[in-house]
């Protein structure tokens, strides 16, 4: 187990035993682009945390983990305190493990097994007492996780670097992107659909959504957030957030 310096980078691959594990709590941080052998699982206590892949954006509020299997570039962002704990997987255990990035629920007894595990001494024999049951039993939660649709794929065509460089703000109408990049808002509906499977309406009320809870999470409240999302109303925004989540902001957080 690690409490983390908020300015070091962990590097759990050196690391020999078949779980690394990690308990934190930082602000502010920015783990910066990098990958690692081992698969990761990220879970979100307190707070809220935002990843960056080379394809989409993942977002982790709390009660939420995301599996991210060896290899893979990404990048996390942790907006204000944010208390986590996170699970390295050696690469003997990945073919136990889901093959693509994905941001799950966590239950209750995957919740209970993570702490024991984040908190494992790095040289912890995991072949001895409890260790190797509650490792089957996490691996096991894992692959039975509800899986949440708490990612935004992105498109990687070249004339819509400027919307991705911008992602904290809501991003525009269409006409007014189509303007702004120099191509008709029916070419970006055609990119749009075939690099991310979304119209760009249903994108940009996916990026809402991730947004809102982001903001939710971090303590803004339902007026600050509908403002700042752009909604005429706090009602308005209420009956958005329970059309695409089917609960109300309040529910969603307790």
């Amino acid at each position: 187990m690690a409490w983390l310096d908020p300015q070091a980078r962990f590097d759990p691959d050196p690391f020999s035993a078949p779980v690394i594990g990690v308990a934190a709590t930082l602000g502010d941080h920015d783990s910066g682009l990098h990958r690692h052998r081992r698969g990761q699982l990220l879970y979100t206590r307190q707070g809220c945390t935002r990843i960056t892949l080379a394809d989409r954006l993942c977002l982790l509020p709390p009660s939420r983990a995301a599996w991210i299997p060896g290899g893979v570039q990404h990048r996390a962002q942790m907006q204000q305190s944010v208390d986590y704990r996170s699970l390295y997987f050696s690469v003997e255990l990945s073919p136990r493990l889901p093959a693509d990035v994905a941001v799950i629920d966590v239950s209750p007894l995957l919740r209970a097994v993570l702490e024991p595990m984040a908190l494992a001494a790095f040289d912890c024999d995991w072949s001895q007492g409890r260790y190797p049951h509650l490792l089957g039993l996490c691996l096991e939660e894992i692959g039975a996780a509800l899986h949440q649709p708490l990612s935004l794929p992105l498109p990687r065509d070249k004339r819509l670097q400027p919307l991705l460089e911008d992602l904290q703000h809501l991003p525009p109408e269409l006409k007014v992107l189509a303007t702004r990049v120099g191509a008709s808002s029916r070419t970006i509906g055609r990119i749009f659909q075939r690099e991310t499977g979304l119209g760009y309406q249903q994108w940009r009320q996916q990026w809402r959504l991730m947004r809102a809870i982001e903001l939710l999470a971090t303590g803004r409240s339902i007026g600050y957030t509908a403002f700042e999302l752009g909604f005429a109303s706090d009602s308005i925004f209420i009956a958005f957030f329970k059309a695409m989540t089917g609960t109300t902001p309040r529910a969603y957080f307790k």
